[in-house]
């Protein structure tokens, strides 16, 4: 492998307001990805990373059965076999973050990594799901209504071009799995957000460069951008990056524009920083068993 991998970040306003049907949002959603994609691609994007559930709103701003309707199956589902073929023509990494439905109606917030080839090679379940209210709308981050905490532990996918860990935006505020996509092997962990200005924007750019330098490996956050209506729950503030093993900021996206962040990860500097600052080596597990105790 080549120490440098461009990656590419897709960070976009969803545009159909929330009352409309659920195929009318995946149809729009999923034509204006499958562009975004095409010209992360063209810039040299080898790995290319979509916010999180990216085809719709951030339905989870309300609690309705409505959206269930959205889920599919993984790896099975139209979706997942659609950008497996768009990531064969282009000979890209695709991390695809979708609603993930399985059985009758057992329901998970779940990234699908897709190698360069159209090659499925797993996924992730969101492991930590919230249930905090924001503003005084009525309005939250309603996920325990839609999804099972994950349940496939952290795992690391070795891809065309790196060794790829999925977090989940609510995720980024626990340290644990971070720490362990590192022991996993990851050289990159990317984290597909849906997050508003307001509750938690001044951690955005804290927790993830932290992680990152806690653990040796360059992180990308994405973040949509825009208002979603009827909700109107808060600004979705995009700033999508790239953030490096030293927690130096490769590239950061705009705040309220559609884009296609590219920037370029150094395999060097991991080993570099890895080398340097030996967390791995002087860590001591077997002083940690009581972080897995039930408090009283």
């Amino acid at each position: 492998m080549a120490d440098r991998v461009r990656i590419g970040l897709i960070q976009a306003k969803n545009e159909v307001h929330g009352d409309e049907p659920v195929h009318l949002h995946k149809e729009k959603a999923i034509e204006k990805h499958v562009k975004m994609v095409r010209d992360a691609a063209a810039k040299g994007a080898q790995i290319v990373c979509l916010q999180e559930i990216f085809y719709g709103p951030y339905f989870c701003a309300e609690q309705s059965t409505k959206w269930y309707e959205s889920a599919e199956e993984v790896p099975n589902g139209p979706t997942v076999q659609q950008f497996c073929a768009l990531a064969k023509e282009l000979g890209t990494v695709i991390i695809l973050p979708v609603y993930e439905k399985v059985g009758i109606a057992t329901y998970y917030n779940t990234a699908g990594v897709i190698d360069a080839d159209g090659t499925y090679l797993g996924k992730y379940r969101k492991q930590h799901i919230p249930h905090v209210g924001v503003g005084s709308s009525g309005c939250g981050f309603w996920e325990k209504y839609y999804f099972k905490p994950g349940n496939m532990g952290y795992p690391v996918f070795d891809t065309a071009f790196a060794k790829v860990g999925v977090y989940i935006c609510y995720d980024r505020h626990f340290p644990e799995g971070a720490r362990l996509l590192g022991l996993n092997g990851a050289e990159i962990v990317f984290n597909p957000s849906a997050t508003v200005a307001g509750l938690s924007e001044y951690l955005w750019k804290l927790e993830q460069p932290a992680h990152a330098v806690a653990n040796g490996y360059y992180v990308a956050a994405i973040n949509r951008v825009g208002t979603e209506a009827p909700w109107n729950m808060g600004e979705f503030y995009g700033q999508s990056y790239l953030v490096d093993p030293r927690g130096q900021f490769v590239a950061v996206g705009s705040r309220d524009q559609d884009e296609v962040i590219v920037a370029d990860m150094d395999r060097s500097k991991i080993r570099e920083v890895r080398d340097t600052w030996q967390f791995y080596r002087d860590r001591r597990p077997e002083t940690y068993e009581d972080m897995v105790k039930l408090l009283p």
